[in-house]
């Protein structure tokens, strides 16, 4: 396994693990996750038909990057039995309260990958995921920081690949100075179409789209978050 950590590519930034778990989440990581991971895959991996990944027939893959502490994910899942839902997430606590909701829920249709999205988005086939999700994403708001940011030239490419012709990108941030990059970043990518007509249409969250506990925090603190919906233009 490659080392993540000597391959600038795949470098992770921030924290992998913060307070100790309780033994309930602890003690899900040990027998519920290893059902339900994904293996890391490795630079020239492939996976063939994603929606095999899961253990039942499903309509379509949708793909979570970055899922927190698994509240927006475990509500897509359970109110889309019909879709496998995929979510990359490599702090240990958000693994461990996903762990907890799907527990609750008795949903079969998660999967997790508890590390980088990017090898995985690297493995998938071209047009295989209908929609994708990045919420409330770490800002980085030091310039020098920048190139840290999830949604921006190195990562757009990817997830245009991978995302079916009339598929949804969906972003979410509180943060003002990553909305007008991810706005830089995404109008101008050949391969995205902002839906926006008016300001409300990103000023209000949809009704599919149920809020996390981050953002219901940003409201508190005074913040105003904002919805972004792209979609995938069709292909040639």
């Amino acid at each position: 396994m490659i080392d993540a950590s000597q391959d600038p590519a795949r470098r992770l930034y921030g924290r992998r693990k913060g307070r100790p778990l309780r033994k309930r989440k602890s003690g899900l990581l040990e027998t519920l996750l290893p059902g339900l991971e994904l293996p890391i895959p490795q630079p020239g991996d492939r996976i063939d038909d994603p929606a095999a990944l899961f253990p039942r027939p499903v309509d379509d893959v949708w793909l979570e990057v970055g899922f927190g502490s698994g509240h927006h994910l475990a509500w897509q899942a359970a109110n889309h039995p019909q879709v496998g839902v995929i979510g990359c997430e490599p702090f240990v606590n958000g693994v461990a309260a996903l762990m907890a909701l799907v527990d609750e829920a008795k949903v079969d249709n998660v999967r997790v990958l508890p590390d980088d999205a990017r090898p995985l988005l690297d493995a998938l086939p071209d047009a295989s995921i209908g929609r994708a999700f990045i919420l409330f994403a770490d800002p980085w708001p030091k310039k020098r920081h920048w190139e840290r940011r999830f949604v921006g030239p190195q990562n757009l490419p990817r997830l245009a690949r991978v995302l079916k012709d009339g598929a949804e990108l969906r972003l979410a941030s509180d943060d003002m100075g990553l909305v007008r990059w991810m706005l830089e970043h995404t109008v101008k990518h050949p391969d995205f179409e902002w839906t926006a007509q008016r300001p409300s249409d990103w000023r209000v969250r949809p009704a599919d789209w149920p809020p996390t506990r981050y953002e219901e925090k940003a409201i508190e603190a005074g913040r105003k978050p904002v919805f972004l919906r792209f979609i995938r233009k069709p292909r040639g």
